[in-house]
C-alpha cells in the first residue's frame, strides 16, 4: 500500500517531465532572479548617486559663500529638515565645532575626497545620536573644514522595500514561467504526438500521410518540410519498386513460360536425342535471356543505390569517345549505317571511366539499333567552357514528346521498338550512371533522336 502511495506521489505529468518544460521553466526562473537582482542593484545605485550628487552640490554652494553667510546657510539647511536626515558642521583646523549638528568630524572621513559612507554623531535637543551617513568634506580658504552629510537609514529602508517587492513578485513570476514552460511543452508534445501518429499510419502502409505545417519559420515547420520531402521520396521509390516488380514479373514470365512450354513439348514430342537436345538448347537460350535481364537490373541497382563512385579518376573524353566509335564501327558497317565520330578538344572530367564508357556505349548501341539501313549515326564531343557535351544523334524514327521521360524507365519500350530485340533497360542504366556522376542527360524529341550528356569539369 505504501509503495503504491509513494509511486503515485512521485509520478509527474508527461508535460512536466519533458525537457522543453524543464529548460523553459529553468531559464525563465534564472532570468527572473537575475532581473530582480539587477533592478535592486540599479535602484540602490540610483538612490546613492542622487544623494551623493545633492550632497556635493550643497557643499559647493555653502563653500562658495562668505564665512558670515556660511553660518546662515548651515542653519537654514538644518532648519528645513522635518525628517531629521540632514547633517552639517563647520570646524576649525583643530577640530573644534563652530556650527552645525555634527558633534565632530566623522572618524575616517577623508577631506577633499568624494562622498563616503561613515559613522557620525548627530547632536540636537533630543541628545546625541549615532548613525551611518553619506558625507563629504572640504577645506575652506580660511582654514576651516566644512562637512555635509545625510542619514542613509531612509535609503536602506527604501532599498528594503524594493527588495521585498521583488521577493514577493518572484513567486508570481516563477509561476508565470512555469505556465509558459507548460504551454510550450504541451505544444511540443502535440506536434510530437502528431508525428508519432503519422509514423504509425505510414508503417501501416498509408504513404500518402504528410506532416502539417503552419507556414512559419519555425524548427518544427522545417522538420515537417524535411520529413514530408523524405516521405515524398519514399513514396516515389516504393511506387517505383512496385512498378518495377510488376514489370520484372511481366518480362520474366514470357521467357520462362516459353522455356517451360519448350521443355514440355520437347519431352512429349522429341523422337530422337537430337530433337531433345534442340529443345534443351532453346530452353537454355530462354534462361540466358532471363539471366541477362536480372544481371542488368542488378547492375542498375548497384549504380543507383551504391551511393558513391568506386574509382574516381581523370577521364579524357576525346579518348573515350574515339574508343566507343572504334567499338561500334564494325557493327554499324555490317548494318550499312554510316557512323561518324568527332572528338575535338581536350576535355577531362573526374569519374569512373568504365561506367562513363558503358553509358556512352549504350547510347550509341541504341542509335545503331534503331537507325534503319542506310541511315547515319554521329558520335561527337562538343567542347564547352564549363560543360563539354557528348552528343549521340541518329536518323532513326526518334522519340515522341510524350515518351521523353518514359524512355528512361525500366522495361519501357515504345511501339516503334517492339520488333527490335532488347529489354528496355539501356537508357535506365545510362540515366543511373549520369546521375551518379552529377552530370545531365537530355533527350530531344522529334524525328531523329539526339541524346546529350552534359559533363561538369572539375573545379581547380
Amino acid at each position: 500500500m505504501f509503495a503504491g502511495i509513494d509511486s503515485f506521489s512521485v509520478q509527474l505529468p508527461d508535460v512536466v517531465r519533458t525537457r522543453t518544460f524543464r529548460w523553459a521553466a529553468g531559464a525563465f526562473a534564472v532570468c527572473i532572479v537575475l532581473f530582480s537582482a539587477f533592478v535592486y542593484w540599479q535602484a540602490v545605485d540610483y538612490m546613492l548617486a542622487s544623494t551623493d550628487a545633492a550632497l556635493t552640490d550643497e557643499l559647493l554652494a555653502i563653500a562658495a559663500d562668505s564665512p558670515a553667510r556660511q553660518l546662515n546657510a548651515i542653519d537654514d539647511r538644518l532648519s528645513h529638515d522635518p525628517r531629521r536626515i540632514r547633517l552639517a558642521g563647520l570646524f576649525r583646523p583643530d577640530g573644534h565645532r563652530i556650527a552645525g549638528n555634527l558633534a565632530s568630524l566623522p572618524p575616517g572621513l577623508k577631506i577633499d575626497a568624494p562622498v563616503q559612507s561613515v559613522a557620525a554623531i548627530r547632536i540636537d535637543p533630543n541628545g546625541p545620536e549615532e548613525m551611518t551617513v553619506r558625507a563629504i568634506s572640504r577645506n575652506l580658504p580660511d582654514g576651516n573644514v566644512l562637512a555635509v552629510a545625510r542619514n542613509i537609514d531612509e535609503l536602506k529602508q527604501l532599498a528594503e522595500v524594493v527588495a521585498r517587492a521583488l521577493l514577493l513578485g518572484l513567486p508570481l513570476a516563477l509561476c508565470f514561467g512555469l505556465a509558459i514552460g507548460m504551454v510550450l511543452s504541451v505544444r511540443a508534445q502535440k506536434r510530437v504526438a502528431e508525428f508519432n501518429t503519422l509514423v504509425r499510419r505510414i508503417v501501416a502502409g498509408d504513404l500518402r500521410q504528410r506532416l502539417r505545417t503552419q507556414g512559419l519559420d519555425h524548427p518544427f515547420d522545417k522538420l515537417a518540410e524535411t520529413a514530408n520531402g523524405m516521405l515524398d521520396e519514399i513514396e516515389a521509390l516504393v511506387r517505383e519498386m512496385a512498378g518495377v516488380g510488376n514489370e520484372i514479373a511481366h518480362d520474366l514470365r514470357t521467357p520462362l513460360t516459353r522455356v517451360r512450354l519448350g521443355l514440355e513439348r520437347g519431352r512429349a514430342n522429341a523422337k530422337s536425342l537430337e530433337e531433345l537436345q534442340a529443345a534443351t538448347d532453346r530452353a537454355i537460350g530462354g534462361v540466358d535471356q532471363s539471366l541477362t535481364i536480372i544481371t542488368k537490373l542488378l547492375r542498375i541497382a548497384e549504380i543507383e543505390y551504391g551511393g558513391r563512385l568506386n574509382e574516381l579518376d581523370n577521364v579524357a573524353l576525346p579518348d573515350l569517345v574515339r574508343e566507343v566509335g572504334d567499338l561500334y564501327a564494325p557493327i554499324a558497317e555490317d548494318k550499312h549505317i554510316t557512323l561518324c565520330v568527332v572528338a575535338s578538344g581536350d576535355a577531362t572530367v573526374r569519374g569512373d571511366r568504365d561506367l562513363l564508357l558503358e553509358a556512352v556505349a549504350n547510347l550509341v548501341d541504341n542509335a545503331v539499333k534503331f537507325t534503319p539501313v542506310g541511315g547515319s549515326v554521329e558520335l561527337a564531343l562538343i567542347p564547352g567552357k564549363n560543360e563539354p557535351v557528348v552528343r549521340v544523334s541518329d536518323s532513326g524514327p526518334g522519340i515522341r514528346e510524350d515518351e521523353r521521360d518514359a524512355v528512361i524507365r525500366r522495361f519501357y519500350r515504345s511501339d516503334k521498338s517492339r520488333t527490335t530485340f532488347g529489354f528496355g533497360l539501356g537508357l535506365s542504366l545510362v540515366s543511373a550512371i549520369i546521375k551518379l556522376h552529377g552530370f545531365r542527360l537530355t533527350i530531344a524529341t522529334g524525328p531523329g533522336c539526339v541524346a546529350q550528356i552534359a559533363c561538369t569539369l572539375p573545379t581547380l
